[in-house]
């Protein structure tokens, strides 16, 4: 049986959705990395940690749709 979440982003949406989270918990979230930092594939479990440990509510829910 196959069985395959619903509601799952791509590698392509979750990436940019990553970026966009970067962009707006920047200050709150990841400080202590570079503004300008190119997020990649391999740094969205970073911004998932980040998400959960300091953007409250909204980040939990976000980091759950980058690292479902």
């Amino acid at each position: 049986m196959h069985t395959e979440r619903k509601n799952t982003l791509d590698e392509t949406e979750r990436l940019q959705l990553a970026r966009q989270a970067f962009a707006d918990y920047y200050t709150r979230c990841f400080w202590y990395l570079r503004r300008d930092l190119e997020i990649g594939v391999g740094d969205i479990p970073e911004i998932a940690r980040g998400l959960r440990l300091h953007g409250g509510r909204q980040g939990f829910i976000l980091a759950a749709r980058l690292c479902p």
